[in-house]
């Protein structure tokens, strides 16, 4: 998995490019960490290149959501390819993220 990111202003994008998986899930974690601050203000996870995801790798976009909502941000999930998606609607993240 590979992870870029762009800043502009306040608003930082994460591209999340391959399988976020039991092996790549702590690599997202620790960049996460790294990034969201309180100087960020809206956080927004692209995952238009991102074809699988694991429960672990759920454990971290939940817990990106939680620190922003900590921070008083706001997070989106964009591009959400339709295998993904169908695992966010299973658990019932589709109601908690927000996507576009």
């Amino acid at each position: 998995m590979e992870i870029k990111k762009a800043e502009q202003g306040s608003q930082l994008t994460m591209y999340i490019e391959g399988r976020l998986d039991t092996n790549a899930a702590p690599k997202l974690s620790d960049a996460v960490d790294e990034a969201l601050t309180d100087a960020v203000s809206q956080f927004i996870l692209d995952m238009g290149a991102c074809d699988y995801v694991a429960s672990s790798g759920l454990r971290v976009i939940l817990g990106a959501q939680k620190k922003m909502n900590s921070l008083g941000g706001n997070m989106i999930v964009k591009n959400v390819t339709d295998p993904v998606m169908e695992v966010f609607e299973m658990i019932g993240f589709a109601d908690i993220l927000t996507f576009e």
